[in-house]
């Protein structure tokens, strides 16, 4: 045997292994999910006045008459009509949960009704995601609505529980008074895309997992493929056409997202007409189109609307490290029960506001409005001039103090975070002026990507989403990072984080990455927040626009709003980079559709500072 192929086997067992790790870690995550799941049932402030009721099950038909699988639970030793909960959901794996959420509500005297979606977990016809849902749906609601144990419907649901809510919530029958929504929004271009950069982890994670038969692939030998429209038929051996649509029409203006089921989503929160309650994570993939969604609900309908915003992930878990929550407690079940049992048993009306939970002051701030108007902004100049660094010897060659790692020493990156953050002697810094004009430049290898750590829209690698402990200044060759001075008091920072760059490259299109963090006094340090553009979908347009190689650009890299308080001692750190990978597809350094492309190449990168090309942080000031 060849030193080559010992090599391979070896390999090959050590990501069998790792993956191995993860998925027990994973397990033992979700293990804890599901005991506190149970004790939050154990513990909801409702009296119980009735008894679970025995499940009834049907095949309810839909409009085309492909008969769906559906439970009733309606509670024993009480009259009807009842207040009744329903969720339509695609998850084998959520069925028992939600038996046992059917049986708490039943407890407090609200009936429960659970549908299956087609092609799933019983129910008859062909698995398609989403465009099935909105006439499934108002047929099943239109079934309760002449139920006459029935009283009133309120919708819940998170994720794709939430998407089937939203996509009919405009046209539901008089019986359905509310819904309670999620981690989901109605702007799915917005969900899968990042100015061109399509959301991998999210979505072909997902894919891989609902592809209508088991996917065995390596997950991350998937996300890397190349060609990506190719990966489903090579690699998954199964054809996904929905899935290919979605990483080969990457505009926003895309008939594919502006027509159809999308654009039919994408206008319904306007037209909707009952109260919904909006519940969100700061590190939940979804954040970005629920706020839009949020935004586009009439001011009238937000009047008696809530959103809230939590320091969770997808799953309402805390997610954010070396940060006090002593003051936030698990109501995931709580919460949506009491917001029912106002409207549909008290039938009180609902006042709006806006609910956010402020990372670092370990409280909640309740607002009346999301956006604020004319707020004040703090502007940090990147800044090179240094006593104890000539950086006009570093070139584009990007010589800085680390060594590159490639994708498959991703497990190194992760482990590195525990290493100090001292930042004693650093050189490249954030002030408030300009000093002087000034440029670094860095080399993006895409085959050598950096590997999303803390990050805000990671599924499949969920342990690493959220604000986590970060690595030293400069870890790696192709990450610029730029320290503020000492903060000399608290810091809100609320709403959307904007680092403006001035930029060039010799590629004709690239990305550049750009991650906010907070530097304690102690010296640990902690993602804020980070987000990414490209050169050819530059300052949000919609579509591709021409780069001529080498032109120095002023870009804007917009992340998704935030509320976090910045201590009294801390210092802000800003890391530039050209790669977050999976959390984003790897940018080729090539022009025209990300999935077509087969091959990469390198890219010279260069970061311009100063008066006459500005590069700065914008940070919106809170109250």
């Amino acid at each position: 045997m060849s030193d080559n192929t010992e090599l391979e086997q070896q390999k090959s067992q050590e990501n069998a292994d790792l993956e191995l790790q993860k998925q027990k870690e994973m397990e033992e995550k979700f293990k804890a999910y599901f005991e506190a799941f149970q004790k939050s049932l154990e513990e909801l402030p409702l009296p119980d006045i009735a008894q679970p009721g025995d499940m009834e099950e049907i095949m309810l038909p839909a409009g085309d008459g492909i008969k769906l699988r559906t439970w009733l639970f309606f509670p024993k030793n009480i009259e009807s009509p009842f207040p009744t909960v329903a969720v339509r959901c695609c998850y084998e794996n959520n069925m028992e949960m939600l038996k046992l959420k059917a049986a708490a509500f039943n407890k407090k005297g609200f009936a429960f009704a659970i549908q299956y979606c087609r092609g799933t977990c019983g129910s008859e016809g062909e698995w398609v995601p989403n465009v099935n849902e909105r006439a499934d749906g108002l047929s099943f609601m239109n079934f309760l609505e002449k139920d006459e144990r029935v009283k009133n419907v309120g919708y819940w649901g998170d994720s794709y529980l939430a998407l089937t809510g939203w996509c009919m919530a405009d046209a539901v029958p008089s019986k359905v008074k509310t819904m309670y929504l999620g981690v989901y929004g109605c702007f799915r271009h917005v969900s899968a895309y990042k100015d061109g950069l399509f959301r991998q982890d999210i979505l072909t994670s997902w894919a891989m997992e609902n592809a209508g038969t088991k996917v065995d692939a390596d997950y991350m030998e998937s996300a890397a493929y190349r060609p990506q429209a190719e990966v489903d038929r090579k690699l998954w051996k199964v054809d996904l056409p929905w899935y290919r649509d979605w990483i080969t029409h990457t505009d926003a203006d895309d008939p594919y997202w502006q027509e159809g089921f999308w654009g039919e989503l994408m206008q319904i929160p306007s037209k909707v007409k009952i109260p919904v309650y909006v519940r969100e994570g700061w590190y939940d993939h979804h954040l970005g189109s629920a706020l839009c969604t949020w935004n586009a609900l009439s001011e009238e309908v937000r009047g008696r609307s809530v959103l809230e915003i939590g320091p969770w992930n997808h799953f309402y878990m805390p997610c954010i490290m070396h940060q006090s929550t002593a003051n936030l407690r698990n109501d995931s079940i709580e919460s949506p029960m009491m917001w029912f049992y106002k409207i549909l048993c008290k039938e009180e009306n609902t006042k709006g506001e806006v609910r956010l939970y402020r990372i670092g002051a370990d409280k909640w701030d309740v607002v009346p409005n999301l956006v604020k108007k004319g707020g004040s902004s703090k502007k940090l100049y990147l800044n090179l001039e240094s006593p104890d660094k000539d950086y006009k010897n570093i070139g584009c060659n990007g010589e800085l103090q680390a060594e590159n790692e490639n994708v498959d020493s991703a497990l190194d990156d992760i482990e590195r975070v525990n290493t100090s953050n001292s930042i004693t002697g650093h050189t490249k810094s954030l002030t408030d002026q300009n000093i002087e004009n000034g440029s670094i430049s860095f080399v993006y290898n895409p085959d050598e990507p950096l590997i999303s750590y803390g990050s805000e829209s990671t599924l499949h690698m969920m342990e690493q989403n959220g604000s986590l402990l970060q690595p030293e200044p400069d870890y790696r060759k192709d990450v610029i990072s730029f320290v503020s001075d000492e903060l000399t008091e608290d810091l809100h920072v609320n709403g959307e984080i904007c680092v403006h760059l001035s930029v060039s490259s010799d590629a004709a299109d690239t990305a550049f990455f750009a991650k906010v963090m907070e530097n304690f006094a102690d010296g640990e340090t902690v993602n804020v927040r980070g987000s990414i553009t490209t050169l050819a979908y530059r300052n949000e347009a919609p579509h591709r626009i021409k780069y001529e190689e080498g032109a120095i650009e002023k870009i804007t890299i917009k992340m998704w709003a935030i509320d976090w308080q910045f201590k009294k001692g801390s210092r802000i750190r800003l890391d530039i980079s050209s790669s977050d990978f999976p959390q984003y597809s790897v940018h080729t350094n090539n022009e025209g559709i990300w999935a077509l492309q087969e091959s990469a190449k390198t890219a010279h990168q260069t970061i311009y500072t100063g008066s006459d090309h500005e590069s700065f942080i914008e940070l919106p000031i809170g109250e």
